[in-house]
């Protein structure tokens, strides 16, 4: 499994190294071919414009699409094997808010699983366009059968998408851009590396780029430093301690929980003592991932009691998550991040003495054993170095508060941008920049896809752009 997935990828990089720019020619062949098909008359409607692409399949079309657009629940069908076309394939799920064929596509990767709800991602509304969102292959129902996971890197992934994007444009003809958070900006990002050539903007939030995996120590500055309270830092250690120093008391309203639920522990971490251990360790990461400095009165004092240690850590962490119904769903992120993207493995060396899993906390533990893998470095590397080098018309959104963006992306001088929001958790966006910085992104997003100031920027928030998914590693 591990050297086929090692002569994989060598295969890709040396094609990328020989034909520099255009990296992964001959899965572009080998994209439909369909330029026929469906150039038919621009007032043909456009669920039969959808009809006519190979390959793609209108699952259905929603009977009260949101004011404006129509709304389209999609597959199309994906090689499992993208350097065998003619082999096992698989349908992908995706969803289309169909606007105008004039506007922009936004191209939002998701990363994870796709919501089956109409929403507009940031970069839709700003430049008023049409928007697809994708959802990333192996996360169900878009996993083949029988499942080989070594098909599962991120090249696959990006081919994907680059089908995808074939087989829309012409349809779609104006400007695209790609767009995604989390792990969704990751696979935006690595989309670009393969296929710089079907999007004409990059914007990522928030997403993190693990370059040299065993070095993780910006991540124990980060928690050092992050926010304006020293004091609210300490007491989320205190937190952390406490809950481990009373491990049996809290272990025990655990059990009972999960007897309560149904919840198991056997097929992923093994035993529940572990996704104690494993939930008390996320604890810090997760308050300031979803939380904002506003938020430390809420962080209880080592004083608290055994109730309001549990309740606080299932609130800000979950204890469900790590039973085997909450993270199995989630195998295909952790395979890729043990196999391909990095993990972060902060010391806690506040925590020394009082833990009995060295070594827990990283992507392999939260698999089965039959999926867990070495870690090949080579993938990132490759990428770090395109986008600082090579790549351009990326506009990367970092949050100054989030754990996830202590190791960002740098992107080169190519018409290429970074910003950081003073305050803002995982959910960073251009929204939150200080204001010079917000309208310069605006009018660079606009610019790529060909658009003057959108009359949609001005349009107030509505029920679509409120309900912008967020799949995460901790789903709270």
């Amino acid at each position: 499994m591990l050297n086929r997935r090692r002569r994989a990828l060598a295969a890709t990089l040396a094609a990328a190294a020989a034909v520099g720019l255009a990296v992964g020619a001959t899965p572009a062949q080998a994209a439909p071919d369909h330029q026929t098909a469906v150039a038919t008359s621009q007032h043909t409607d456009i669920a039969e414009r959808l009809r006519a692409i190979p390959g793609l399949t209108v699952v259905s079309e929603s009977a009260t699409p949101p004011a404006g657009y129509r709304f389209f629940l999609l597959t199309y069908k994906q090689p499992v094997d993208h350097r065998h076309p003619r082999g096992a394939s698989f349908e992908q799920r995706f969803q289309l808010l169909h606007k105008d064929t004039a506007r922009p596509m936004v191209l939002h990767t998701t990363g994870y699983n796709m919501s089956t709800n109409a929403f507009r991602s940031e970069p839709t509304r700003l430049v008023d366009g049409n928007q697809i969102s994708v959802e990333q292959r192996f996360f169900t129902p878009s996993r083949p059968s029988p499942a080989d996971w070594d098909d599962l890197d991120i090249w696959q992934a990006a081919t994907d998408h680059h089908r995808i994007v074939a087989a829309l444009k012409p349809v779609y003809p104006a400007k695209w851009i790609s767009t995604g958070a989390s792990k969704g900006g990751m696979t935006s990002v690595y989309h670009r590396r393969f296929y710089p050539g079907d999007v004409d903007g990059v914007v990522a939030y928030v997403a993190p780029n693990d370059v040299n995996n065993p070095a993780d120590r910006a991540y124990d500055r980060f928690f050092a430093t992050v926010g304006t309270d020293a004091a609210c830092r300490t007491r989320l250690e205190d937190v952390q301690r406490e809950a481990l120093k009373r491990r049996t008391a809290l272990v025990a309203k655990y059990q009972a929980a999960a007897t309560a639920a149904g919840w198991t522990f056997d097929k992923v971490l093994g035993s529940i003592d572990k996704a104690y251990e494993m939930t008390v360790l996320d604890t810090e990461w997760a308050f300031w991932q979803y939380s904002l400095q506003s938020d430390c009165p809420t962080v209880p004092a080592k004083t608290a009691t055994d109730d309001e240690l549990y309740a606080f850590i299932d609130t800000i962490a979950g204890f469900a998550f790590y039973a085997d119904q909450g993270i199995t769903p989630y195998a295909p992120y952790y395979y890729q991040a043990a196999t391909q993207l990095g993990w972060p493995q902060p010391r806690f060396e506040h925590l020394r003495g009082l833990l009995r899993y060295p070594g827990l906390y990283q992507a392999n533990s939260s698999l089965p054993k039959d999926l867990r893998s070495p870690h090949d470095p080579r993938a990132m590397i490759d990428v770090d170095k395109w986008v600082r080098s090579q790549g351009s018309q990326f506009l990367f959104v970092y949050g100054s508060n989030d754990p996830w963006g202590a190791e960002q992306f740098v992107p080169s001088r190519r018409d290429s941008h970074l910003y950081v929001a003073p305050g803002a958790n995982h959910g960073a966006n251009i929204a939150a920049l200080v204001p010079a910085e917000r309208d310069a992104a605006t009018a660079t997003l606009q610019r790529w896809a060909g658009v003057s100031a959108s009359r949609s920027a001005l349009d107030g928030v509505t029920d679509l752009d409120r309900a912008e998914p967020r799949n995460e590693r901790r789903p709270l």
